[in-house]
């Protein structure tokens, strides 16, 4: 079994049983203690001097509720750059099942605040949350709202957050661009953003629409990645990684960065999104398909 079949394997099983005996908020000292040095002596071999940043990202990939492989990239993002308040917002949860926080919530002690359009979903996530953590869920603020630029700073202050936190993941699937450029209320030193890969390495994102919901296995939504680069560089952050299934690009604020990560071109740190050529066919013929509809170059 090589190194990268054995993080997989066995990373997610440590830090869980370790989660287990040291979870309550009053122990979070011990347990960022034990972490890190969790953190350090997995990774030790992943990050060597000849590995490049992208394999080191693609080795430190593994699942416990992320829709891929962002618990393990977030793990090896903060084992890098430490923690300061534990705080996130996330934006486009879903049912709360599989998202880039709940790891954070359930098994290291994080506080933050939830949204997703769907009440329903909202509902759900609230009910999993209160099996998960007890009376520890209140900690967790969830909104039902559907987010617009407009609102969102609003949204983001009546869930109870300002300031510097340490976490931003966005994923809803259409203005997931304009929702982060009008983002200003918090300060988060990582950002997580769903890109769309069948949109290549074209600086465009779709044109602003707050009434636009998506539409199932639809090419249409969101931006390019060359496009959220382009923005993180203006907001100050670099790109770091993207996951192996051409989901989630991350970023960090360059100074946090600065001596750990180098900043990826998007050529670079890019994967394709295999669901979508099984389903669509090439990246090419991805874009042919939609060219015809109202983009933004940016």
């Amino acid at each position: 079994m090589n190194p990268k079949q054995i993080i997989k394997k066995n990373l997610p099983r440590k830090i869980f049983n370790l989660a287990k005996d040291i979870f309550y908020p009053e122990k979070i000292g011990v347990l960022e203690e034990r972490l890190n040095s969790v953190f350090f002596s997995q990774y030790r071999d992943i990050a060597s001097s000849e590995m490049s940043q992208k394999l080191a990202f693609r080795n430190a990939e593994f699942k416990v509720y992320s829709k891929h492989g962002g618990d393990g990239i977030l793990a090896y993002i903060f084992s890098k750059i430490g923690v300061t308040n534990r705080t996130f917002v996330e934006i486009g949860v879903e049912n709360g099942l599989e998202c880039n926080t709940a790891n954070l919530s359930f098994n290291f002690g994080w506080n933050g605040l939830l949204i997703d359009a769907n009440e329903d979903w909202i509902r759900s996530a609230q009910n999993f949350y209160q099996k998960k953590l007890g009376n520890f869920s209140t900690k967790i603020k969830m909104i039902a709202e559907f987010v617009t630029a407009e609102n969102i700073n609003q949204l983001i202050k009546r869930g109870g957050m300002q300031g510097e936190i340490d976490l931003l993941s966005i994923d809803i699937d259409s203005n997931d661009y304009w929702i982060w450029r009008s983002i200003t209320v918090i300060n988060p030193r990582v950002v997580v953003m769903e890109y769309n890969a069948s949109l290549g390495f074209r600086p465009i994102t779709i044109k602003y629409n707050p009434h636009l919901h998506y539409q199932k296995d639809s090419l249409y939504f969101g931006a390019s990645l060359t496009a959220l680069s382009k923005l993180a560089e203006e907001m100050g952050y670099i790109l770091v990684a993207c996951d192996v299934h051409g989901h989630d690009a991350y970023f960090v604020k360059k100074d946090i960065a600065a001596g750990v990560f180098i900043n990826l071109s998007p050529e670079e740190a890019f994967y394709p999104n295999p669901y979508t050529i099984a389903k669509f066919g090439k990246i090419e013929n991805q874009h042919e398909q939609i060219k015809h509809l109202e983009f933004e170059e940016v």
